[in-house]
């Protein structure tokens, strides 16, 4: 059996998946405790951990996969996020700064299922990328 979708909230209203302020404190406490010393110590500078896009940059970028998922016959696409981090030469400070990227998912109905998370990577979508991040990080 499949793992089931949460039930939308009402229109406008807050979506099943968030959670509490209190909850991002902890996963960002968390993270930054036992990922962040390691990482710094190893590149020799304290990376970014955090990304910014508006939310009509977003909008903009999940209307456009939509409308190419529906033109290939994608009935349930999805977003997959992924870490990535710039090559030295491509950074404005000579940096490999981490970053984020979002890559569109998704299958034709009858194509290794309709979508969820174990959709495949959708190749023919181009990924998101370029928000900007705080330097140094914000703390959440």
């Amino acid at each position: 059996m499949g793992k089931e979708l949460p039930k939308k909230g009402k229109k406008g209203g807050k979506p099943k998946k968030c959670i509490s302020v209190e909850e991002a404190k902890e996963l960002q406490h968390v993270w930054c405790c036992t990922r962040t010393p390691e990482i710094d110590k190893c590149l020799g500078y304290e990376d970014t951990r955090e990304f910014w896009w508006s939310v009509e940059e977003l909008q903009q970028y999940l209307k456009y996969v939509k409308k190419k998922s529906k033109k290939q016959g994608i009935d349930n696409p999805g977003i997959r996020m992924y870490f990535g981090a710039y090559p030295k030469e491509k950074c404005n400070m000579d940096r490999g700064y981490s970053t984020i990227f979002l890559s569109p998912t998704g299958a034709p109905a009858g194509e290794m299922g309709k979508g969820g998370d174990s959709a495949p990577n959708n190749y023919d979508i181009e990924p998101y990328n370029y928000g900007n991040s705080g330097n140094p990080p914000q703390i959440y």
